[in-house]
């Protein structure tokens, strides 16, 4: 398989999974397993490519990041609360993040553990859809400080490969009294920062094997960068809406079926 096939599939992989609660970077490892290629040549791309998934958000919720914008300019409460929201719940993986960064990366090679987190996350999520009561709290600047610290903390699970960034966001914002709309809006938008704080963390680590590679790596980045941008646009549109008909437990059965083939298939090579 060509490398430039290799990019564009990653960058699908990337755009599809990112903002669902499926694991992107579980996808991305066991898409590097089964493609055959170094997965440790990668790393630093796959990492990178997730800005693009990023900035589609910036350009779906743009009007929201304006009004935003302008009411800090007026010192407007609702628009202090909706960023003091993000930035507090961002601020647990921050920290863990940049203590843990080689732990991180060691997990970052194993299948196996994605295999078992896709499954057991699966089983979460069909618990808390059953069990969680209807969320109250409906508004990203309205989440109270307690339920944001508590996302935040929940957030540092998606450091296992497998886990999945999104549905612990969203997930745990559901089991703590947040409605269905406004968790899943929470955790895109605490993606913003926490992906441009993993992403900037792994340039800097990795900037000479990058500037090292010379031109065509950086041109994989782009490529991989544009599919993902794209292909999130249209995931998370059609995310929202399943959400409000469907709930969680679509991806909770698949993430179930993907993690026991995967262990299949690794069992059997």
């Amino acid at each position: 398989m060509t490398e430039l096939l290799v990019v564009i599939i990653l960058g699908i992989v990337e755009g599809i999974t990112e903002f669902l609660p499926v694991s992107s970077t579980g996808h991305l490892i066991l898409a590097g397993e089964l493609l055959g290629y170094d997965s440790a040549r990668w790393a630093t791309f796959n990492v990178v490519i997730q800005l693009g998934a990023i900035l589609a958000i910036v350009v779906l919720y743009w009007r929201t990041f304006w009004a935003v914008g302008m009411g800090l300019l007026r010192w407007d409460p609702v628009s202090v609360r909706f960023v003091r929201n993000i930035l507090i719940a961002f601020l647990p993986s921050a920290i863990l993040g940049l203590l843990l960064i080689d732990r991180i990366e060691e997990m970052l090679g194993s299948p196996g553990i994605v295999a078992w987190a896709l499954i057991l996350g699966g089983i979460a999520i069909l618990a808390i859809e059953r069990w969680a009561k209807p969320g109250q709290v409906v508004g990203v600047a309205e989440i109270p400080l307690a339920k944001v610290v508590g996302v935040g903390l929940i957030q540092c699970l998606s450091m296992i490969p497998g886990v999945s960034r999104s549905g612990a966001t969203i997930l745990g914002a559901l089991s703590l009294g947040v409605e269905r709309r406004t968790a899943a809006e929470f955790s895109f938008f605490l993606a913003i920062p926490t992906m441009l704080g993993a992403s900037t963390l792994g340039i800097l680590k990795h900037r000479e094997a990058l500037m090292a590679q010379g031109g065509q790596e950086l041109m994989y980045i782009a490529l991989g960068f544009a599919v993902s941008f794209v292909v999130a646009l249209v995931v998370v549109k059609w995310f929202i809406g399943l959400v409000g008909r469907s709930g969680f437990s679509p991806f909770a059965w698949y993430r179930i079926g993907a993690g026991i083939i995967a262990l299949v298939w690794l069992g059997m090579r």
